[in-house]
């Protein structure tokens, strides 16, 4: 029996629609769920990323969907397996985002970075420890440094 995974928070933001770049310009809050207790985020303030695992509650179930495909349907990148690749629409639609703390608040925390949109909900919150972070030389394709050249980027005029 799959254990129950239920949403610890939600994300308020200004964004709604699935646009994937440009994250950077939202800044949005994580705001605790009611069954939560406001102690949850006690000490937080002293780290200055957090990591964010949430629900693409927007995206499609895979299966059925393919387990290999371009990114973003461009032709001109390879096609690869899902687990090559961060699309939303993936077998169990998690996703994972270290994003900037900006400010804990009661039952709130303000992040910058998280490619997350309005109403998202949110499954856990850890904070990003610099030794659990990669060790040693990261490498990634070129098609994915193409991929998320705007992805950060602060798309604001």
């Amino acid at each position: 029996m799959a254990p129950e995974v239920r949403p610890i928070a939600w994300v308020r933001s200004t964004r709604t629609e699935l646009v994937d770049d440009g994250w950077d310009a939202e800044r949005a809050t994580i705001e605790l769920d009611a069954s939560v207790p406001d102690e949850a985020l006690v000490g937080l303030e002293g780290f200055s990323h957090l990591d964010v695992v949430f629900f693409f509650d927007r995206a499609s179930d895979v299966p059925p969907g393919p387990f290999a495909r371009h990114p973003r349907g461009e032709v001109r990148w390879p096609r690869v397996g899902i687990f090559a690749q961060r699309a939303k629409d993936r077998p169990n639609r998690l996703g994972l985002t270290t994003c900037a703390i900006v400010e804990v608040r009661p039952r709130r925390v303000d992040v910058v970075g998280l490619d997350a949109v309005d109403g998202t909900p949110v499954v856990d919150l850890k904070p990003h420890v610099r030794e659990l972070g990669a060790r040693g030389e990261v490498r990634q394709p070129v098609w994915m440094d193409e991929l998320m050249a705007g992805y950060f980027e602060d798309a604001a005029p």
